[in-house]
């Protein structure tokens, strides 16, 4: 896989959207910012949004809709990585955010489900119905963790359900191309969920103690972190420790990984005339590269 680097110098880069002017929009989660790259243009700040921005996505009205996990890392600078550590003392929580891009305006939609405040958005999805499913990651600290969820939300802030029981660690989500599944990388069990969509937030347990399907777990110490589904169905996820990108195949279970040079790798986005260009984030390094994928990624269903 050849690499062509985009952007340096960025503070834990996350979230990528491709734009239809050749634009990329990412978040840096450590500078709270979401930014955007031009073709041959420096970096530039789109909003400064404090907190931890994380994931973005268009919606159905083309806004930027954000999980923002609320600051919920102490940074850690070591042998030239920047590594999101524990939570600090301080945290108390996430958001879900829409940005106007025309105005720069920013609302918080949703800060808390039944009562239970979100701890720390992650990644989110738009499905045809214009609702959207999102993960809370949860958080850590040194002496314990607090678990995370799938959840489903409208983006007018009218209604928020949690889709799924407790999770270690949800992280990236995506739908598969007919919108029956719903895939969420759970990051310290190196494994992909699969979960049966029975209607927009409901899902279908496998049983009692099983809340979805496994697509695979991967071997050994590898982190998996957000992703992006080609048009075809497979599962592209940004990989940590084992730094790069694992193609899941949601039919046999197999995999297939893409090495990049940071082992911090946490996300992609899919974009251009053929869906082949691909934006990877790679974080530890601060890093934006851009690449030719082999396969077309899945078109999102708004873009902007």
């Amino acid at each position: 896989m050849t690499l062509e680097l985009v952007a340096e110098g960025l503070q834990f880069p996350e979230g990528p959207v491709a734009m239809a002017d050749g634009s990329v929009l990412f978040t840096e989660i450590r500078g709270g910012t979401v930014s955007r790259v031009r073709p041959g243009r420096e970096r530039e700040v789109v909003a400064e949004l404090g907190g931890g921005p994380n994931g973005l996505a268009i919606g159905p009205d083309g806004a930027l809709y954000v999980t923002n996990n609320g600051g919920s890392f102490d940074w850690i600078d070591q042998d030239g990585l920047t590594i999101p550590g524990p939570a600090p003392s301080t945290h108390e929580g996430g958001a879900i955010q829409r940005l106007d891009l025309d105005t720069g305006k920013v609302r918080t939609l949703y800060t808390e489900c039944d009562g239970h405040r979100l701890i720390g958005p992650n990644d989110l999805v738009f499905d045809r119905q214009g609702g959207f499913w999102f993960t809370d990651h949860g958080s850590g600290s040194h002496a314990e963790r607090r678990f995370g969820r799938l959840y489903y939300a409208l983006p007018d802030g009218s209604r928020i359900v949690a889709a799924t029981p407790h999770l270690l660690a949800p992280n990236g989500v995506g739908l598969s191309p007919d919108e029956k599944t719903v895939y969420v990388a759970d990051t310290y069990l190196g494994r992909l969920w699969a979960f049966d969509i029975v209607e927009p937030g409901v899902v279908r347990p496998v049983s009692a103690v099983e809340p979805g399907r496994v697509v695979a777990n991967l071997q050994g110490v590898q982190y998996l972190d957000s992703l992006a589904v080609e048009a075809e169905g497979n599962v592209c996820v940004a990989t940590l420790v084992n730094g790069g990108l694992t193609i899941f195949d949601p039919h046999t279970g197999g995999t297939e990984h893409l090495a990049v040079p940071d082992m911090l790798c946490t996300n992609l986005c899919f974009g251009g005339p053929d869906m082949r260009d691909a934006w990877i984030t790679a974080s530890g390094t601060g890093r934006l590269y851009k690449t030719r994928w082999p396969r077309p990624g899945l078109r999102l269903n708004y873009n902007a």
